[in-house]
């Protein structure tokens, strides 16, 4: 089974380590900790673990665990709590801080201060007020003290252990500095008095404390920006609907809708399930959801999807898919666990940080121990400690995967782009060999009519094949009877049909037997072909199949048709060539057929006559020479091959089992998005190891530094406030250097190509009628018609004064809400539309 589980008190990527070693001592099958989400997913087995013994196992190395709220409300997010928390932390830290600095630095640069904490004679008060100062500060912060010595206690050290401790020393060394400066003026000793009154560190303590505080308000507001792609997806869901209960309107919460309820949906409102428009039609923008730049038109019959924006006219829709079934809430599914899953790429920085917090610690006290032995300097082997403590805080590298991979899953799904693992998003990039799927990923996966060759009249020849195949089911029938359909062809009465198993069809009309089907058939009828045969021959190797149409004597004609490429399959192999891919096709094509549509393509290399179920041999043998290979595939035969790839890419319009079955998911149905996909795996990996680089070549420089390694020849020390500030900003660097991948830009079809799109977009025309009362004359009419024609998209107006209504032709989808106003203008009552 596995649970999901909310982890609090995490800031670094030892207590990501932590957590994750507690857990797994338990004899849990896998665990899976997320920095950034604050969240766990265990697999486990239930008959021997249960979810108080991992809250239990979590909480007693000094962190909180709960069950994730499936429920909850995603209005809390990590930006508004942690974020919240953290600002008041920071403003009280900054309020003392203030005067504190103030009062310990001031007459350094001969800043003024009140005569009672001046020279020796105030060097206790001094000393006090600056400890009363600090101590607001260390009690709001006070979580670094907690968190980091229940980790020391329980053998787990984290970054606020090494926070605890750096603070710790120096405001015990401050104490110690107050009691020896009170002795000291007991005893009237001036020399010690003056050595500790010089070197009291309360201003240290509480500007670490501070400088970290910063720090993480910084990580806390990159975090809320790491998620607000994901965030934003669970906005767009409205949390209201209009449903029709007993023929009225009644608003109810999206949790409330049932499948089969009817829904209303008037423009601007958002789409709030998934469903079959019933009534009414509009333009949908599903930009949010699928990437498509341009608003999809809806009519009854197609499928809207939850979250999508209604741009126009008013329609009813009944729900098909409602809660966690909705796409959206899959979508947000799929992101979730594929941030709380980790790229091959982190268990390297897991590795290092499981050790890297004890290995710290005896670095500072070997630091301590050994500058105290060469200098005989106790306060300044301790400053060198204290500097190491805080300098080598591991938030950054903590933060360095987790960050990059929460951004680009967010930003995937934004593009329509689906990642269901962190190791799939890391390793796409590596693939060599891409092997398309034909039919429905190449392709359309819908044979459409390309040639018609008769020697009689063409439109007579189509009439007579739209007949015979009007009977039938086949995708090929239906083709030819589209293509009738276009031409306005209308098909003659039929009798006698039968359909010959492998062969074609076969129909009487108008007492005159006719033939629909291969050369097979026609040779089983000895019906000479000879007059066409090289003409089917040429279709044949253009890569189109060839249909024979005949009589009891005579071939009569041919129809070719052919599944034809999708525009965005042949530019993006183009690009993926260009990228240096080997493109392969698997397609169950006769070798000829397949070589035809190989070179038109340009792809490199084909497998033809491939049997469904043989499809992941062929992966296999691809696999055992070396190659690296990503399926890409949509039907529930190319499942097998997808879970066998590298890399399983399944088309979004494909069946549920392929999509199970598959890596990445391409939410649009189109190929460019491969070449998407591969980029941004590229960018992530590029940023992952920028971070990764960063946060190692910060420590290896810097510890060395801190612990004094440049003092004897240079000089060269480390302040330990300075240090507090280098660590903090070297996490809002992997911060913001993470965010960099928000700005990543997909490949798209040019403007023109959108503009076109749109154009034929808009040039279906559609038929309604507009219900209007007051009208009773000619002149009334003449209003009507022209308050309508006003409208935009509305191309013709005819009133029938008789029935008080309108009927209206319009391109694309018009705003109700418009032709309301235009005839209330006019001086009418508008009452409904209906539309044909």
């Amino acid at each position: 089974m596995k649970e999901r589980f909310d982890v609090s008190g995490m800031t670094c990527a030892a207590c990501q380590a932590n957590v994750q070693k507690a857990v797994q001592k338990l004899g849990v099958n896998d665990v899976n900790v997320n920095l950034i989400s604050e969240s766990m997913t265990v697999d486990y087995d239930t008959d021997k673990i249960k979810n108080d013994d991992i809250i239990k196992a979590v909480e007693k190395i000094g962190y909180g665990a709960s069950l994730k709220d499936k429920d909850k409300s995603s209005e809390v997010t990590l930006k508004e709590s942690e974020e919240m928390s953290t600002v008041s932390r920071l403003k009280i830290s900054f309020l003392f801080l203030i005067p504190l600095m103030y009062v310990s630095m001031g007459p350094m640069i001969n800043l003024p201060i009140p005569s009672f904490l001046e020279g020796q004679g105030g060097a206790v008060n001094n000393a006090f007020v600056q400890f009363l100062l600090a101590l607001p500060v260390i009690f709001v912060n006070r979580k670094f003290f907690v968190s980091g010595f229940k980790g020391l206690v329980n053998k787990a050290p984290n970054m606020d252990t090494l926070v605890a401790l750096g603070a710790s020393a120096a405001t015990i060394f401050g104490i110690f500095a107050i009691m020896r400066m009170s002795y000291a003026m007991g005893i009237n000793d001036t020399q010690v008095l003056d050595h500790y009154r010089h070197n009291i560190y309360f201003e240290s303590s509480a500007t670490i404390l501070t400088l970290i505080t910063l720090g993480k308000y910084f990580e806390a507001r990159s975090k809320g920006e790491t998620k607000s792609s994901l965030k934003h997806l669970m906005d767009l869901a409205p949390k209201t609907a209009m449903v029709i209960k007993n023929g009225e309107e009644v608003e109810v919460t999206i949790e409330e809708i049932e499948i089969g309820d009817t829904i209303v949906v008037r423009p601007g409102e958002a789409i709030p399930v998934d469903g079959i428009v019933t009534k009414g039609s509009s333009l949908v923008d599903q930009s949010a959801i699928t990437g498509e730049s341009i608003p999809v038109n809806k009519n009854p019959g197609d499928e809207v999807i939850s979250a999508s924006i209604n741009k126009q006219g008013s329609f009813h829709f009944k729900a098909k898919r409602v809660g966690e079934n909705t796409a959206i809430s899959q979508i947000i599914s799929l992101v979730n666990e594929a941030n709380e899953t980790k790229a091959p790429i982190a268990r390297l920085a897991d590795k290092i940080a499981a050790i890297f917090v004890p290995l710290v610690i005896v670095i500072a006290v070997l630091t301590f121990a050994i500058w105290a032995y060469i200098s005989k300097d106790f306060e300044f082997a301790l400053n060198l400690m204290i500097a190491v403590l805080v300098i080598s805080c591991p938030c950054a590298l903590g933060l360095a995967t987790p960050m990059a991979i929460m951004v680009a899953t967010g930003k995937s799904a934004e593009l329509g782009l689906l990642f269901k693992n962190a190791e799939s998003l890391e390793n796409l990039h590596k693939i060599d060999s891409i092997l398309l799927d034909k039919t429905g990923t190449i392709t359309e996966g819908k044979p459409v009519v390309t040639d018609v060759y008769t020697k009689m009249d063409e439109d007579e020849f189509i009439s007579i094949a739209r007949s015979i195949e009007e009977a039938s089911e086949h995708p090929l029938s239906n083709s030819i009877v589209e293509y009738a359909n276009s031409k306005n062809i209308s098909a003659r009465e039929i009798s006698d049909f039968h359909s010959l198993t492998g062969m074609g069809l076969e129909a009487k009309i108008v007492g005159q037997i006719y033939y629909a089907g291969n050369i097979r058939l026609m040779n089983e009828k000895n019906i000479s072909v000879e007059a066409f045969e090289d003409k089917s021959i040429a279709y044949s190797e253009e890569g189109k199949t060839s249909m024979y149409f005949a009589d009891e004597e005579k071939v009569l004609g041919l129809i070719a048709v052919q599944d034809l490429a999708k525009d965005s399959s042949i530019k993006a192999i183009e690009k993926l060539k260009t990228m240096g891919y080997h493109i392969i096709m698997l397609t169950g094509d006769n070798e000829k057929t397949a070589e035809a549509i190989r070179k038109k393509l340009a792809i490199d290399e084909k497998y033809a006559e491939v049997l469904p179920q043989d499809k992941d041999k062929v992966v296999r043998k691809l696999q055992e020479s070396g190659k690296k290979v990503a399926m890409v595939g949509d039907g529930i035969n190319d499942a097998p091959a997808l879970a066998r790839s590298d890399i399983g890419i399944a088309i979004g319009s494909g069946t549920d089992i392929a999509i199970d079955s598959a890596d990445v998911v391409l939410i649009k149905n189109s190929l460019l998005d491969i070449v998407n996909s591969i980029r941004l795996s590229s960018k992530t990996i590029r940023i992952i190891k920028e971070n990764l680089f960063w946060a190692f070549f910060y420590n290896i420089i810097l510890i060395p530094v801190a612990a004094g390694i440049l003092y004897p020849r240079y000089g060269i020390t480390l302040n330990p406030m300075f240090a507090a500030l280098a660590m903090s900003i070297s996490s809002v660097f992997v911060c913001l250097n993470s965010l960099r991948l928000r700005s990543f830009e997909p490949e798209e079809e040019t403007k023109e190509e959108n503009i076109i799109l749109k154009e034929n977009e808009m040039s279906e025309l559609n038929k309604m009628i507009v219900k209007v009362n007051g009208m009773s004359c000619e002149n009334c009419a003449k209003h009507v018609t022209e308050a309508l024609e006003s409208v935009a998209g509305i191309k013709e107006v005819n009133v029938d004064l008789k029935n008080k209504e309108a009927n209206v032709e319009f391109f694309g989808s018009v705003d109700e809400a418009e032709i309301s106003k235009a005839i209330s203008e006019a001086g009418y009552e508008y009452k409904g539309i209906e539309y044909k």
